[in-house]
C-alpha cells in the first residue's frame, strides 16, 4: 500500500489505520491422563496436542502393516513435516550411511500441489538414521519393489516416480491424503487426537527427553532459530518435568542437609570445653 502512494496510484494507504493484536503462538499439551479423561468426558481438546511415549509406542504398534508405517515413523521419531516426506525421494537417502537429505517439499495451496526447496535455508539438513529407522526403511523399499514386479508382471500401470512414498501406481500422492489417512489410523487405534504435524512437536519433545540439547532438536527439525525450537516445539514431556523437579528438590535437600552439618560443627566448637556441673 505505501508503494502504491509512492507510485501516485493511490492518495493515501487505507491500511494505516488498521490495529493488529498481538498473536500468540499456542503451545503444545502433553496427553496426560486428566486431559485424556477431560476429553472422553467433554469431546474438548487442545488445538496443539503431543502424545506420550507410551500413546506414540501405542499408534505405531496398531500401524505397523500399515503401507505408510515408515511415514509415520519419520514423522514420529525424525521430525519430518508432511512437505518433506511427500517430496522426499529414494536418491536423497542413503541408508548404508544411515542418512537421508531433505532437499524438497511437496504441499498443497488449495487444490494446486506444490513442490519446490524448503522453506527456509535451514530446512534443507541432513538427518541422521538409526538402525531401527535404517531396517524400517529398508523394509518399505522391497515392498514397493515387490508391489512393481507384481504390477508389471499383471501389465498394470507403475511409473517409476523415484518418490519414497507413492501411490499403488508408483506415483506420489496427495499430501493431504497424508492427513486424512492419519486421522483415521488415530482414531482406529482409540488415541486421543493430534494432528499429523502435532508428531513433530512430540518428535522434538522426545529427543530432548531422551537427553538432546536444544541446538541438537534445533538440528533435527531444520529450524532457522533456537528460539523457534524451545519456545514451539518443546513442550516437555511429564516424565522428563519430574526428573526435573525431584533433581532440584534433591539439590536443595542436600544444600540444607550440608548447611545443619556446617551449623553443629559451628555449634560444637564455639561450645565451652570444661563446663562446671557440680552445682545444682
Amino acid at each position: 500500500m505505501n508503494l502504491a502512494v509512492r507510485e501516485d496510484l493511490i492518495a493515501s494507504n487505507p491500511a494505516r489505520h488498521i490495529e493488529i493484536h498481538g498473536y500468540r503462538r499456542p503451545h503444545a499439551q502433553v496427553w496426560t491422563d486428566g486431559r485424556v479423561e477431560e476429553w472422553q468426558r467433554t469431546g474438548e481438546h487442545p488445538s496443539v496436542a503431543v502424545w506420550t511415549a507410551k500413546q506414540l509406542s501405542t499408534f505405531l504398534s496398531q500401524v505397523a502393516e500399515d503401507s505408510l508405517f515408515a511415514f509415520w515413523w519419520l514423522a514420529a521419531l525424525r521430525g519430518l513435516c508432511r512437505g518433506e516426506l511427500c517430496g522426499l525421494r529414494w536418491a536423497a537417502v542413503d541408508l548404508d550411511r544411515g542418512l537421508l537429505f531433505v532437499e524438497r517439499q511437496r504441499t498443497t495451496a488449495g487444490y494446486e500441489i506444490v513442490e519446490g526447496d524448503p522453506k527456509t535455508a535451514a530446512g534443507r539438513r541432513a538427518v541422521t538414521l538409526d538402525k531401527h529407522t535404517v531396517a524400517i526403511l529398508r523394509q518399505h523399499r522391497r515392498r514397493q519393489l515387490d508391489r512393481r514386479d507384481r504390477r508389471q508382471a499383471a501389465h498394470m500401470t507403475w511409473v517409476d516416480s523415484g518418490y519414497v512414498f507413492t501411490r499403488k501406481d508408483g506415483q506420489p500422492f496427495n499430501p493431504n491424503y497424508a492427513n486424512t489417512r492419519f486421522r483415521k489410523l488415530t482414531e482406529r487405534a482409540g488415541l486421543p487426537p493430534v494432528r499429523l504435524h502435532d508428531l513433530r512437536h512430540g518428535a522434538a519433545s522426545l529427543a530432548h527427553d531422551a537427553g538432546a540439547d536444544l541446538k541438537t532438536v534445533q538440528d533435527l527439525l531444520g529450524q532457522s532459530s533456537i528460539v523457534v525450537t524451545a519456545d514451539t516445539y518443546t513442550s516437555v514431556l511429564p516424565d522428563a518435568q519430574r526428573r526435573c523437579a525431584d533433581a532440584t528438590a534433591a539439590l536443595v535437600l542436600a544444600a540444607a542437609q550440608h548447611t545443619r552439618k556446617r551449623i553443629k560443627q559451628k555449634a560444637a566448637k564455639n561450645r565451652p570445653a570444661g563446663r562446671d556441673t557440680s552445682d545444682p
